[in-house]
């Protein structure tokens, strides 16, 4: 019975780790497992000591774990939507396509070819601006859907990021100081959801746990 105590008080605590055996000082001040035990169990039915004193749901060592394993979210969504929006705002602007004029794509790339920071790159979109202009705002929507969703996420943050990274090269690069830039912001934006994915609330999640279940 101890021994079952014991598990519960330390299942109920995130931030601990599940270290320890049960044993140690209680919430009196006392030695021995079964203190450790009786200090658990006094948690996990919102008694007057340890994490109780701060509401249900494990109290601020849950809340910090629940904030924790969210903590990406937030990004997600912005970066999601954005790139959803500023592909579409490309697909529906027929200006932006042309080879030449106010608001081309053409008109842009040329713009900036002699302060970009790799001219070559430019060189490259200037031989077909259309084509060019086609892929940025395909791939945005399709990093914004995959980002949203959470599919294939961190495929989708490493295109999110190659985006970013060629428009900063690119677009951004004379901007000064650099801080004032929007594309370098964003490249470091996608960084963290490349190195860590979509764990919550994705569709990736779901994929992964009917794998497990099969």
């Amino acid at each position: 019975m101890t021994g079952q105590a014991g598990r519960a008080g330390q299942e109920y605590d995130p931030a601990d780790g599940f270290g320890g055996s049960g044993s140690g000082s209680g919430a009196d001040g006392t030695g021995g497992s079964g203190a450790a035990a009786d200090s658990g169990a006094a948690r996990d039915s919102g008694g007057a000591t340890g994490a109780g004193r701060f509401g249900g749901l494990g109290g601020i060592d849950g809340w910090k774990a629940v904030a924790s394993r969210y903590s990406l979210l937030p990004l997600r969504l912005f970066l999601g939507i954005t790139f959803i929006y500023a592909g579409l705002d490309k697909l529906t602007d027929s200006a932006f396509f042309a080879d030449s004029g106010s608001g081309s794509i053409g008109e842009m790339m040329r713009g900036v070819r002699d302060s970009s920071a790799l001219p070559a790159l430019v060189d490259v979109a200037l031989k077909n601006p259309t084509g060019f202009g086609y892929a940025i705002a395909f791939g945005e929507l399709a990093v914004g859907i995959g980002t949203l969703l959470g599919l294939y996420a961190r495929v989708a943050a490493l295109g999110g990021a190659l985006i970013s990274l060629s428009l900063w090269l690119t677009v951004s690069w004379q901007v000064n100081p650099y801080y004032l830039g929007n594309d370098l912001a964003y490249l470091m934006s996608w960084l963290p959801l490349l190195l860590a994915g979509a764990s919550v609330l994705s569709l990736d999640r779901l994929l992964a746990v009917r794998r497990r279940i099969r």
